[in-house]
């Protein structure tokens, strides 16, 4: 699938750079793996594109403000980890409460056994009602299998306040809102473990809205726990020069310098003279060319 994103032309703000597009995001993610697409162009911007799975910080603003994340990229997290390490990874939309599409649900099978199941919820409503638990077994039944639902399963939740919002945490954690991130998840991950019902069938809860990535295979190489997170200094720098730290406390006590003083102050321009000695010169020569006009003018009046 080539070029695509939430909407055309930078996408729309409140639902581009909104938590619907997250879910919408992984959604879409699995539904092109469940109808055989192999790969997917979400597309990237400018700095006012809305959809932008990231953005850096403008210019001039690189000193004090970090890069913005957006709701696609945490999508991107959720797949990689849906998807799994085996490289075996077969989705299926299982059509869920009858094909509902505010409920959708995926089953992921990798090596031939079921190892996650994705389920979603659209619904922004603060009342309980609007929770999707969602019950499932493995064989067992009419099934002519025998019973495989776990005692137990463990849960990582995508999630929000609404499908407007823009605070998003995977798994409890997140990269914050508008130029707070240094690429790097910030608080503790949350991992919820769901113990099973004595009927080989298992029920797990979904908040409106949000999403749940339930791991029926109780693998910890997908959990993530046991691995290292490695991390890079910074390799690209801007502003290296002019970087005087003057502390707020006494700039808001100060009265400055007068004309004199910062006349030897020197420029905050690389490769200038001080400001404030242009700025001098250029009133002597307004005053030197008034003089030559007036003496002209006198000379005039002589002849």
């Amino acid at each position: 699938m080539f070029e695509t994103n939430t909407a055309s032309c930078g996408g729309f703000k409140g639902i581009s750079n909104a938590f619907a597009a997250a879910l919408w995001a992984t959604d879409y993610g699995l539904q092109l793996a469940h109808s055989n697409f192999s790969e997917a162009l979400l597309h990237v911007g400018g700095q006012n594109v809305y959809y932008n799975p990231f953005i850096s910080p403008p210019t001039a603003e690189t000193g004090y403000h970090q890069w913005t994340v957006g709701p696609v990229f945490y999508a991107s997290l959720v797949i990689a980890e849906a998807f799994g390490k085996s490289g075996t990874a077969r989705i299926i939309d299982l059509g869920a409460n009858s094909g509902n599409a505010y409920t959708p649900a995926y089953g992921i099978w990798e090596n031939g056994v079921l190892s996650k199941l994705a389920l979603f919820n659209y619904v922004t409503d603060s009342n309980v009602a609007a929770v999707s638990n969602v019950t499932f077994a493995i064989g067992g039944g009419q099934t002519g299998q025998p019973a495989g639902t776990p005692a137990t399963v463990k849960v990582k939740y995508l999630l929000s306040d609404s499908t407007a919002s823009r605070n998003i945490t995977w798994a409890g954690q997140t990269f914050g809102l508008y130029f707070e991130s240094d690429g790097r998840l910030k608080n503790d991950v949350q991992i919820e473990t769901v113990t099973c019902n004595n009927d080989n069938t298992c029920t797990v809860r979904v908040p409106a809205p949000g999403f749940a990535l339930v791991f029926v295979a109780d693998d910890p190489a997908n959990l993530g726990s046991g691995n290292t997170v490695e991390t890079f200094s910074t390799t690209a720098y801007t502003k290296t020069i002019n970087t005087i730290i003057v502390d707020p406390s006494l700039l808001a006590t100060s009265n400055g310098h007068s004309g004199k003083d910062r006349a030897n102050l020197g420029s905050t321009s690389f490769g200038s003279r001080s400001g404030a000695v242009g700025l001098r010169d250029s009133m002597l020569g307004v005053f030197y060319t008034m003089v030559g006009c007036a003496a002209g003018w006198f000379a005039l009046r002589g002849v």
